[in-house]
């Protein structure tokens, strides 16, 4: 699909540059930045982040924090 986006004058100078450097057409280093940044920055990776995360750490709440929260409740009205 062809898209029209505007960048600084510097990312694109750094980006032809670097399309000549590797031989590829530049549309193909733009997709490959693209593409790489969806993967750093999109929810199922923070998802997936956050489960390799809580899978290696103890995640339950204290016995203390627990009962104080608790308590607080007592004294809401539902």
């Amino acid at each position: 699909m062809k898209v029209a986006v505007s960048v600084p004058d510097s990312i694109f100078e750094a980006a032809e540059r670097l399309a000549k450097q590797r031989d590829l057409p530049r549309s193909q280093i733009f997709a490959e930045a693209l593409s790489e940044y969806l993967s750093r920055h999109g929810s199922a990776s923070v998802t997936a982040k956050l489960n390799e995360v809580y899978s290696n750490e103890e995640s339950a709440v204290e016995p203390a924090l627990a009962k104080a929260q608790a308590a607080s409740v007592d004294h809401e009205t539902w």
